[in-house]
């Protein structure tokens, strides 16, 4: 995950809020998606004739992480290490190395 680097930091490293849930800016692409509510993967899918086909995952998010914490950055709730994101073809966007990275579990 990217978040702004002028962003308070703790340990050297900016400290991320719900609102950081912007594919391409803060949610980078990362392994493959399964979902065929993804038009990508469906339309793979149908020209594999009906064997599913796995295509790269590029989030499409329509609303922030949540819950969320109590302490405001930047005016919103700390993004934190249980906080969730949804993709519109169906999987979650979770935290997996605080301070690190967020990785997808594809439902």
């Amino acid at each position: 995950m990217v978040v702004d680097p002028m962003r308070p930091k703790v340990q050297n490293k900016p400290i991320g809020n719900i609102m950081d849930n912007k594919p391409m800016v803060n949610i980078m692409p990362f392994g493959m998606c399964q979902s065929l509510s993804n038009p990508t993967v469906a339309s793979a899918t149908s020209a594999a004739m009906g064997v599913l086909t796995p295509m790269p995952c590029i989030p499409v998010v329509a609303a922030p992480w949540a819950p969320g914490g109590q302490v405001k950055i930047s005016n919103m709730p700390a993004l934190l290490d249980n906080c969730k994101c949804m993709c519109n073809w169906g999987g979650n966007i979770s935290v997996s190395m605080p301070g690190n990275v967020c990785l997808a579990e594809g439902k």
